[in-house]
């Protein structure tokens, strides 16, 4: 992995972030778990968010090495990570490890991330996936990457002032 130019930043506010990007620009969104990263895939317009697929978590460098080719393959322009706050809105353990994890990223590549607000996310994937009646074999396969899409299309849908 060769280190960039210029280190990414990491941003909080959606407005600020989307401001980043003019015209056409794909972003990937993540959602951090402890063994897997569910990602999504944003069409250019930055519109409509999709599942993409699930990375099993090994070691950072891998995971991260994977990630990377993810973003060139797809011309990924930044990412969006969510940040799982406890529900009155405080930061645990795993908002710390979050927090970790994009600086480590930031050292690593130029593409800009946005912590988005995840609350509840994974929690709506499931109820979605129950209703429609998913095994649960099955939910567990594509829990995180539908969870990915969920931050995604969140933080698509306020960047875009929907």
């Amino acid at each position: 992995m060769t280190k960039p130019e210029s280190l990414g930043e990491t941003y909080f506010d959606a407005v600020a972030y989307a401001a980043l990007f003019s015209g056409e620009a794909r972003l990937l969104g993540l959602d951090l778990g402890t063994r897997t990263i569910g990602l999504a895939l944003s069409d250019v317009t930055r519109m409509i968010a999709s599942s993409l697929e699930t990375i099993r978590r090994t070691k950072f460098t891998a995971d991260v090495t994977r990630l990377l080719e993810i973003t060139a393959r797809h011309d990924v322009r930044g990412l969006v990570l969510g940040f799982p706050v406890n529900l009155d809105g405080t930061e645990g353990p795993r908002a710390q490890a979050t927090r970790a994890f994009a600086r480590n990223v930031n050292r690593l590549t130029s593409l800009p991330i946005l912590m988005w607000d995840e609350r509840l996310s994974t929690a709506a994937a499931e109820r979605m996936l129950i209703e429609a009646d998913t095994s649960r074999r099955r939910r567990a396969e594509v829990i995180d990457k539908l969870a990915a899409t969920i931050i995604l299309q969140s933080s698509l849908d306020r960047m875009s002032g929907r």
